[in-house]
């Protein structure tokens, strides 16, 4: 089985980023896993045009086919996002603005396999885990639209710096362990 790791940050390097290797490392004992960040590829703002609501397909040529097909070959989908003001960083939520060709709210629409499962894994440096909740409750949202079944959530609050994910490494493990 193949997994998706998706690193929702535009940090490369932080704490969202750590997260995400911890959950590689724990998934490629049993999965082949294919970690990604979403400031990766390039790919512009939708336009709110329409048009694929048409066609099923968007008037932007850019990185999001090929971030889809990273979808479609996954069977398990990992998104770890940050707060970035109680919710998902814009570039994460761009990201999901231009996936309209592949959501079931039109027809046509373009679609990915069935049976995928997905998982939110969201954090905060705050202490309160009601953003956290919000974060996993879009990213729900989110796969909702793409048949992705969630099928766990964790949160983890008071995280700000890489060196910190030290702490919450046990606990991210055994919530590896059920993927």
């Amino acid at each position: 089985m193949n997994a998706l790791v998706i690193n929702c940050s535009p940090v490369r390097n932080g704490a969202t980023a750590r997260i995400t290797e911890v959950i590689s490392d724990e998934l490629s004992k049993r999965y082949a896993v294919k970690s990604v960040c979403i400031d990766d590829y390039s790919f512009a703002f939708c336009s709110g045009c329409r048009s694929c609501h048409e066609t099923a397909k968007c008037i932007h040529n850019d990185d999001i086919d090929l971030i889809m097909g990273e979808f479609e070959k996954a069977d398990i989908i990992i998104c770890v996002s940050p707060s970035y003001w109680a919710d998902i960083p814009g570039q994460f939520k761009a990201f999901i603005d231009r996936c309209t060709p592949w959501c079931d709210t039109h027809e046509p629409h373009r679609s990915l396999s069935n049976g995928k499962k997905g998982y939110a894994v969201a954090l905060r440096t705050g202490g309160s885990m009601g953003e956290c909740e919000q974060i996993i409750r879009t990213i729900s949202h989110y796969f909702g639209h793409l048949h992705i079944e969630l099928c766990g959530s964790k949160g983890f609050c008071s995280i700000e710096h890489r060196e910190q994910v030290a702490e919450i490494t046990p606990e991210i493990q055994a919530f590896c362990s059920n993927i």
